[in-house]
């Protein structure tokens, strides 16, 4: 039981105990002297004296643990939280060992450890750098090419779930719903005639075609299926009857890792899901003032995290038009304006979107009580339920680097090296991203501490959900 607690908690209550067993020390020397002293009628000063030495011990025990508690417990955490940034979240550069100078060795030795993983994992990361350019250019190639064919790609996999969308693709999408990788086909074509076709493919092993059909029926596809091998099928949409500019303004979206993936995971008790395994829909709200419930919201960002990475090409940068005057207080911080809110989409309709985008998916925002507020405040109106997981990434620093810390993403970022340039800090895209580069570097880290499910990880953030009341 003991070792669940934290290091700082453990120690406290060691001086708990410290300060406990001396007062019951003298409690019991006051109970015998009292008893020695009403016999011979000096039991009032020997009353005095005995409590008065209570009090100075309890003060003493204090003190001694508040100079512990700040020079060796806060430090020793702060080491063991800056040393798993290096070790799961790549973060670079040497310790602060400043705060630690009354640990000895520990410090430097932990210092000169850090520097040697940095100088090992250079080279490593540079030819990762280099790698990952090279394939970046290819990527772009690829998608100028795709976009020049008058066909719409979508990759799917064995479970149905999408794998891969080009940019024309992605705009047929848009037409149905919000693009999502990882989002079953269904979701976006009526489903009768295209299962049909798969378990013709299945039989025959041949391309198929198929009418695919808007749920509502108002729009058809002269589609193909493509087998593909180990499963799964490429769907080939011919796009040129169809009003689609082919300016590649959207990339080429995929994640490989999905045609292995199984949706045996989506039975399991949601508790019980791996973190690896989630997806995370990550958001951030620019609003008219910081009362959920009178202010509303100008602007609405989003971010979506699949299989540890951010889904580039997946996002929600939406300004919304509150219905009123923008006070100039606000704007001055977010930058939006009333003239920039005008002819935008109200909340409702913004919200019904990042619903749809966040379906089955772990909503995660720093400080989320605040964000959520002002959706839950319209949901009646927008129809939409929000019931969806959510992570607060304000714990999970707390989680991470101890309840001590500062909590802001300011602070959260400069601890993880994640860079807001300062135009995109307080717009709600910029804060989302770097809220999204935040918890994909948390997630190994929470992994390395065996926070490996989603159940671990929510109890553990519960420890902490004082620092949410005091924050808002």
């Amino acid at each position: 039981m003991l070792s669940k607690l934290s290091l700082r908690l453990r120690i406290f209550l060691f001086f708990c105990l410290l300060g406990l067993g001396a007062l019951t020390a003298v409690g019991t020397a006051l109970w015998f002297g009292y008893a020695r002293a009403a016999q011979t009628g000096a039991a009032n000063g020997f009353t005095l004296a005995a409590i008065l030495a209570a009090f100075l011990i309890l003060a003493l025990t204090v003190s001694v643990w508040l100079l512990f508690d700040e020079n060796v417990a806060k430090p020793i955490e702060r080491l063991a939280a800056d040393m798993r940034t290096r070790a799961h979240a790549g973060v670079a550069g040497d310790l602060d060992t400043s705060t630690a100078r009354y640990l000895g060795d520990l410090a430097p030795a932990a210092s000169a450890v850090a520097r040697q993983l940095n100088d090992s994992t250079l080279g490593t990361a540079q030819a990762v750098a280099e790698e990952t350019a090279r394939l970046s250019t290819e990527k772009a190639r690829l998608t100028a090419l795709l976009t020049e064919i008058p066909v719409a790609t979508i990759l799917v996999n064995p479970d149905g779930q999408i794998v891969l969308y080009d940019g024309q693709a992605a705009e047929i999408l848009a037409q149905l719903g919000v693009p999502r990788l990882n989002a079953d086909i269904t979701e976006y074509f009526d489903p009768q005639a295209l299962d049909a076709a798969v378990k013709t493919l299945g039989r025959t092993g041949h391309d198929t075609s198929v009418t695919a059909h808007s749920h509502d029926g108002t729009q058809s596809f002269d589609t193909k299926l493509k087998p593909m091998e180990g499963g799964g099928y490429l769907m080939v949409i011919d796009s040129q009857t169809l009003d689609i500019a082919p300016d590649a303004a959207r990339p080429l979206v995929y994640d490989f890792d999905l045609l292995d993936q199984r949706r045996g995971g989506a039975e399991m008790d949601f508790l019980d899901r791996p973190l690896r395994e989630l997806c995370f829909s990550v958001f951030d709200t620019e609003t008219t003032g910081l009362l959920p419930h009178k202010d509303d919201v100008v602007q609405l960002g989003a971010v979506r995290v699949l299989n540890g990475r951010i889904v580039d090409g997946e996002t929600i940068n939406q300004l919304v038009d509150p219905g009123r005057p923008i006070p100039p207080a606000s704007s001055k911080v977010h930058k939006v304006t009333d003239a920039m809110v005008r002819g935008q989409p109200d909340i409702r309709t913004v919200a019904k979107r990042f619903h749809d985008f966040s379906r089955d998916a772990v909503i995660v925002a720093h400080n989320a009580p605040f964000d959520m507020a002002f959706l839950h405040r319209q949901a009646k109106a927008t129809g939409v339920v929000w019931d969806h997981p959510i992570l607060d990434t304000v714990l999970l620093s707390a989680v991470l680097f101890g309840a001590s810390e500062r909590h802001t993403l300011d602070a959260v970022c400069a601890r993880l090296n994640v860079t807001i340039p300062s135009a995109l800090r307080h717009t709600a895209l910029g804060d989302a991203q770097a809220t999204a580069d935040v918890l994909v570097k948390m997630l190994p880290m929470l992994e390395a501490r065996g926070l490996t499910t989603f159940g671990a990880v929510l109890e553990e953030t519960r420890r902490h959900g004082r620092l949410l009341e005091d924050l808002n």
